[in-house]
């Protein structure tokens, strides 16, 4: 059975709704003010909310603010005595699904809730439908190292809640993926997560980027625009690069997770947000904070929860696996049959040094699923991976082809070996 919300300061008037309501098989609950409104959604779901526009306490437009903060899906019908051209335009611009005027025609307002809750039934369904697909593109965690167990146990454990979580780990490590992970197993993963990254906007513009700006807040400004903050309301934001944002920017992100609230630049009017913030950084915190370029205070705000992610040398166990599930998805992607791959090319992996982490070995194995026939073996390791090493041994060659007699070289590499120590000296 649905259940509504009726919110008016009319007692008689919430009285014969119900009435009537109840009779056309609703199940119905009374407000007398948008304080009382906004106590019963904190408790439970409606799946439709009929709001007076003119309440003491809290008037119907502020509620009705408020409740696309707390509860953005469900419709919300106005009604008011006094209703007018730019009043019912006003409440639709700020998210009513219909204005009716009182007394309601009890017709139309029949008409009205059911089409908001066919529209609200569509909207749950389309959710329901993009977290599947959303679910579907998260790439899985792959790895049964230690290091990356724990990772995956963090997850478990603080994604269902709101605390703030710091990612840390250098490049190409996929802190990323553990923040989209982080939302997809929490209770937001409904709603979308927003991702900025802090690195990539420059400094003038961050702040404009992630609160908003009013129309002609500054000569570009020739609209008004909705910050990330805004766009990830009952999300996620994801900060990534958090360590190269400006101190400016620092201090208002700051105030955001301190008062829930933002104020677009331009603007004077504080907005209500519901965001879980996650960030992540290849940077040393504590360094930057050190040299005045990152707030202690914004730190301790995010790093309530702090995952650290490894390198792809400190794991090098779980490169096989890494190997074999880019070998899959390369040749998915390219429509071609899958390529298998020896244990001694896996182990040739497992010896270099991965300074790219992840996001290099995924190359790697794409160029050698390029470069390579149907196997790909050791020596297309040491050929396509390694040339240095694979060049080695010829260069060794040439250089004994130079010299008559081991005598003549060996003076040459000890007078060569004594100029590079005079040099690192």
């Amino acid at each position: 059975m649905a259940k509504l919300l009726i919110v008016d300061d009319e007692q008689n008037i919430r009285r014969t709704l119900k009435e009537i309501l109840e009779f056309e098989q609703y199940e119905v609950d009374e407000a007398s003010d948008g304080v009382e409104c906004l106590a019963r959604l904190k408790q439970q779901k409606y799946d439709v909310i009929i709001l007076d526009i003119k309440m003491p306490k809290m008037d119907g437009m502020e509620a009705l603010e408020r409740i696309q903060i707390l509860t953005p899906d469900t419709p919300v019908v106005m009604i008011s005595g006094h209703a007018n051209i730019d009043t019912a335009v006003e409440a639709v611009k700020k998210g009513a699904f219909d204005f009716i005027s009182k007394p309601p025609d009890l017709n139309r307002l029949l008409i009205t809730i059911r089409n908001a809750m066919d529209k609200s039934n569509l909207i749950t369904e389309t959710k329901v439908l993009q977290r599947k697909v959303a679910r579907a593109r998260v790439q899985e965690i792959i790895g049964e190292s230690g290091s990356i167990q724990q990772v995956r146990d963090t997850i478990e454990r603080v994604a269902s809640t709101d605390a703030r979580v710091l990612i840390l780990g250098p490049n190409g490590t996929g802190k990323e993926l553990v923040a989209r992970w982080l939302h997809e197993q929490s209770t937001r993963a409904g709603q979308q997560i927003v991702e900025v990254n802090c690195a990539a906007i420059p400094s003038e513009l961050i702040e404009s980027e992630l609160f908003g700006h009013e129309k002609g807040a500054f000569t570009s400004a020739i609209k008004q625009r909705i910050g990330k903050f805004e766009q990830a309301n009952g999300g996620t934001l994801f900060l990534d690069e958090i360590g190269d944002m400006s101190l400016s920017a620092q201090a208002k992100v700051l105030r955001a997770l301190q008062e829930n609230t933002i104020t677009r630049v331009g603007g004077d009017k504080e907005i209500r947000v519901d965001v879980r913030v996650v960030a992540a950084t290849n940077k040393d915190l504590r360094r930057e904070i050190a040299a005045g370029r990152f707030r202690e205070d914004l730190y301790h705000r995010l790093a309530v929860i702090i995952i650290n992610v490894p390198a792809l040398n400190d794991r090098k166990e779980d490169i096989p696996m890494l190997a074999k599930h880019f070998i899959a998805q390369i040749c998915n992607e390219y429509g071609a049959g899958p390529k298998e791959v020896t244990e001694e090319a896996l182990a040739q992996l497992q010896k270099v040094n991965w300074t790219g982490n992840i996001r290099e070995l995924r190359n790697v194995i794409e160029r050698l699923i390029i470069l390579s026939g149907n196997v790909i073996g050791e020596e297309d390791v040491r050929r396509y991976v390694m040339p240095d090493a694979a060049a080695a041994p010829n260069q060794l060659r040439r250089l004994f082809d130079q010299f008559d007699d081991k005598e003549a070289l060996y003076q040459f590499i000890e007078e060569e070996f004594a100029s590079y120590k005079a040099i690192q000296a």
